[in-house]
């Protein structure tokens, strides 16, 4: 990444986490926090109105506002590709906040970059309407931290009820799986959306467990498949 793209990154970050200390910038760009201090160093010479409190972090002066985007060729053709997929691999309400988006970043840039010609196409088989509508529901019970009871059928054709609390959406390149907190199982579990035949918010069946979160299931989902290529490997 060229100096003068981590240097707007870097301004980007401030702006959106303001106040944000060096640590956690450094993180995020992958970089040391002796770099992060050079960084504002270097914006602090350009004028760029950035102050920083000891303890507390680093924070733009109020009112300052991005001069208008620069986007190379490559960088629309990602953005008009990811829409593009998204209008018809997710859900209608995430695929409208894409195209809106879309709209904005293009509508910022100079005119004669405004209608970008892409030779990117994405013709995957999407979800269907119904599909989205639950899609959408699941999104917003994560949200609200909502439990929710499901009817499921399952690859072998079986039907089950389930009261579940959803955690996130997890895309597999061609299907979206949720993944969830079983009150029934008491354990995590997965349901692939396009089996999901309807979803109806309900009260919470138990207390849910401190520790039950999604950072938490991600993590057991990694164990889990560790230990499923461990057993592979013996035999």
């Amino acid at each position: 990444m060229r100096k003068a793209d981590r240097l707007f990154q870097l301004v980007n970050l401030i702006r959106h986490q303001q106040p944000v200390s060096a640590a956690t910038l450094a993180e995020q760009l992958n970089v040391s926090v002796r770099s992060i201090y050079r960084y504002i160093d270097d914006l602090s010479v350009t004028g760029m109105p950035i102050y920083g409190e000891p303890g507390i972090g680093y924070s733009l002066q109020p009112g300052f506002e991005l001069p208008p985007l620069h986007l190379s060729a490559e960088e629309l053709d990602a953005l008009q590709l990811a829409v593009t997929i998204i209008s018809r691999m997710a859900g209608r309400e995430i695929a409208d906040a894409a195209r809106s988006l879309s709209a904005k970043v293009l509508a910022s840039l100079p005119e004669e970059r405004r209608q970008p010609e892409s030779a990117l196409f994405s013709y995957a088989t999407g979800l269907s309407e119904q599909q989205k509508k639950i899609w959408d529901l699941l999104k917003q019970a994560i949200s609200a931290e909502q439990w929710m009871h499901i009817i499921y059928n399952s690859l072998q054709g079986a039907t089950s009820e389930r009261t579940v609390y959803p955690l996130g959406l997890f895309y597999w390149g061609g299907k979206w799986t949720l993944g969830s907190w079983c009150a029934l199982r008491k354990a995590y579990r997965e349901f692939r959306v396009d089996m999901i035949q309807q979803v109806n918010y309900c009260a919470p069946p138990l207390e849910l467990p401190e520790t039950i979160n999604i950072k938490t299931y991600i993590q057991h989902q990694s164990a889990s498949e560790k230990l499923l290529n461990m057993k592979s490997s013996v035999t």
